[in-house]
């Protein structure tokens, strides 16, 4: 029988999203589809739950109108949310999905979701730095 983190990389194949480093022992996955703007997404298994992640930017100096507008920005989104690290030096997108039930269709919806909010807000996210 193949694990759960067998079958994530099964289906990142069949949607044709390339596997670019892999730590099997963590059972965790750097994946890229440059076309849809997935760079360096990290799918990681962590039992009960898969987390996908992926940095957006850098936050720059006196970001406080960036923090209400990211929360704004994740009102709209399908799946997970733009989320700052510990440190608050770097914007992520950050979605979980429950491990046990999960199917090719949630993983995909949540790459397309990570997808689309970058082509909806990336532009406005990139004015924040200029």
């Amino acid at each position: 029988m193949q694990s759960k983190f067998e079958f994530i990389k099964q289906y990142l194949q069949e949607m044709d999203i390339a596997i670019i480093d892999e730590d099997a022992a963590e059972e965790l996955v750097v994946v890229e589809d440059e076309e849809n703007g997935i760079k360096n997404l990290i799918i990681d298994c962590e039992e009960p739950i898969v987390v996908l992640e992926q940095v957006i930017m850098r936050i720059p100096e006196n970001s406080k109108d960036l923090y209400k507008r990211l929360l704004q920005m994740n009102r709209n989104l399908v799946h997970g949310a733009f989320v700052i690290d510990e440190d608050e030096k770097i914007i992520l997108f950050r979605d979980t999905l429950q491990l046990e039930n999960l199917d090719r269709n949630e993983l995909e919806g949540s790459i397309h979701a990570l997808s689309l909010a970058l082509s909806e807000n990336g532009a406005e996210l990139l004015d924040f730095v200029s």
